[in-house]
């Protein structure tokens, strides 16, 4: 395991991403909250442009992840899925570029993205839903995988829970992960470490005060007599 990943062992990973339309979607709204994480204790940070990118890696050295978000003609595949994509986040100094390695229809296969990444001096994070995207993902390059697209992929468990079975079957072939995806609360992160996750990523809990909001006036409206 590189050094790289042995740093980010045990550690929390704070996803700071913010939607089109978002107040936040803005990259020195972004670089405030990298900031308030860090207050917080955040061993990594997950990110989704070269800008952002770029901007936090000018404050901090902590493990940086990058992508993109962005459409593509003809395929679902919407995390960092060309080339040109994974080497500009690596450009803009991610130490970690995150893709979409799942089995959909994709402009550019999971061998050809690691080994691009790798070409731009970076680590391969493949995002999968299933065991056996894990394992393809691996056999392909894959520097690690983690949990992010479960529940993304038609042929994932559709749930509003984190995909614990999934962890649970990761561990059980040996396969090092990172768990992303509905660890909304401490207490899910720790499960989740204790099913065998190398690092956890936590993201709107932390940073989308907007999703927070909306499970709360959502809770209240389904209270109303």
């Amino acid at each position: 395991m590189s050094s790289m990943l042995e740093t980010l062992a045990g550690q929390l990973i704070v996803s700071v991403q913010a939607d089109e339309g978002s107040p936040l979607r803005d990259t020195q709204q972004i670089v405030a909250l990298c900031r308030a994480a860090l207050l917080g204790g955040a061993g990594g940070l997950r990110l989704r442009s070269a800008p952002d990118v770029a901007a936090v890696r000018a404050i901090t050295a902590v493990p940086i992840i990058g992508l993109t978000k962005q459409s593509h003609l003809g395929s679902p595949v919407y995390i960092t899925a060309t080339p040109g994509e994974a080497h500009d986040i690596a450009a803009a100094g991610a130490d970690l570029v995150a893709f979409d390695a799942t089995d959909l229809p994709r402009p550019f296969s999971v061998a050809e993205l690691t080994g691009a990444i790798h070409e731009a001096g970076a680590l391969a994070m493949a995002d999968i839903s299933t065991l056996e995207e894990a394992q393809a993902a691996y056999a392909a390059g894959a520097d690690i995988v983690s949990t992010t697209m479960s529940g993304y992929t038609p042929h994932s468990p559709q749930q509003d829970a984190p995909d614990f079975e999934l962890m649970v079957q990761l561990r059980a072939a040996g396969l090092t992960f990172v768990a992303e995806g509905r660890l909304n609360t401490p207490e899910l992160a720790v499960l989740a470490r204790q099913l065998g996750a190398h690092a956890v990523v936590v993201g709107s809990a932390i940073t989308r005060p907007d999703v927070v909001t909306s499970w709360f006036a959502r809770a209240l409206r389904a209270d109303q007599p």
